[in-house]
């Protein structure tokens, strides 16, 4: 079959104990027990969070991954599987390799921490992405590169190598990311090296914030801790995004969670044209989308579904001002559920809720 969008990348299982109603400071204390609700288990990344939040949109996607061949690949594939069984026609199964985990820790009244095991997805390289697969698409979406060692080393040659593939196909690309584990090897990478490599073939590049200090101003983040959102201002952004796309992206922007989502474009966007969109109300556009209220169940998989609602606006010839509406809302439904695709609802239903209404939530960036 020809798909709209091919989302590929990082894969993994989600566990998800039920832990709302301990505090984050419960948590610390070592020796004791505590009791806690159901397990929540889904399959968790971006090929996952991304790829099923774009399925239940409408847009006929493509999950270009691959999982181990232990009891965890199975339940990943089986579950993907039992969303749409065309979903699992693009997964590898790779012999002798253990497959990758998340066991998510979300506390009352705090974001959520990870306990991440890598497994087959640092196997993951650029042969993965096999070129006669891309052809007829007409996106191509990879996620969290920190997470994929073998796209990260020889400073991101095999992940520059995916996108120049993806771009000689003639497909519009994109990237999100994940914020590197410090002591780790992607947490020592030269990641101003690594985006100059590869962001001339990525058109449209969505960090969120913590991502996006981290690899370009990590004393920033350092300084602010965690909480860098709230030291941010629309002329802090707008530095931020005249270095993405002087690196060569063509969209960027900033998910700011609560704080809503940040959107720069460079003077012309003629890609924009191979989608149908009106690539003049994309030239030079900057702005600034406040978050939507709604009663916060998880914040897993939110910034994942917010680049689906983008990706959607985009194949829907949208202008920026409503794309980032769309990335916003898709994202506040995310966080409806405790897992990462639970929320989402169908489009239509989705712009109900827009065309409703739909109160913002108070939080500002000054300067807007």
């Amino acid at each position: 079959m020809s798909y709209d969008v091919i989302v590929s990348g990082h894969i993994c299982l989600d566990l998800i104990p039920q832990i709302s109603h301990l505090t984050p400071e419960a948590l610390h204390a070592p020796g004791k027990l505590f009791e806690a609700g159901p397990m929540i288990i889904s399959t968790g990344g971006p090929v996952s969070n991304t790829g099923l939040s774009l399925h239940r949109l409408g847009v006929r996607v493509g999950l270009m991954a691959a999982v181990g061949d232990d009891l965890i690949g199975q339940i990943i594939l089986s579950a993907l599987k039992a969303q749409d069984p065309r979903l699992g026609e693009l997964i590898t199964v790779q012999p002798g390799v253990f497959s990758s985990y998340s066991v998510v820790l979300s506390p009352g009244g705090a974001d959520r921490t990870f306990l991440h095991y890598t497994g087959h997805n640092a196997t993951f390289g650029s042969s993965h992405v096999n070129a006669d697969q891309l052809r007829g698409a007409k996106m191509f979406h990879l996620g969290y590169p920190p997470l994929l060692p073998r796209l990260v080393a020889d400073e991101g040659e095999g992940l520059a190598a995916i996108y120049q593939r993806a771009k000689a196909a003639g497909l519009v690309t994109s990237m999100d990311m994940v914020v590197p584990d410090p002591h780790g090897p992607s947490g020592q990478a030269d990641w101003q090296r690594i985006l100059s490599r590869v962001l001339p073939y990525v058109d449209v590049f969505l960090p969120s914030a913590e991502e996006i200090l981290f690899m370009l101003r990590r004393a920033d983040l350092e300084r602010w801790g965690d909480t860098p959102v709230t030291r941010l201002d629309k002329a802090y952004l707008h530095a931020l995004g005249d270095e993405m796309l002087a690196m060569g992206a063509r969209i960027c922007g900033v998910k700011l969670g609560t704080h809503g989502l940040y959107l720069r474009t460079a003077p012309r966007s003629d890609l924009l044209l191979s989608l149908g969109a009106d690539s003049v109300a994309w030239n030079g556009f900057e702005g600034w989308q406040p978050a939507f209220w709604v009663q916060n169940r998880g914040t897993t998989g939110a910034g994942d579904a917010a680049i689906a609602g983008f990706l959607t606006a985009l194949l829907h010839h949208c202008r920026p001002e409503e794309a980032l509406r769309w990335a916003n809302a898709v994202g506040a439904c995310c966080v409806e559920s405790p897992d990462s695709i639970g929320g989402i609802q169908p489009l239509d239903k989705t712009l109900e809720r827009l065309r409703a209404g739909w109160q913002v939530r108070s939080e500002c960036i000054p300067g807007f």
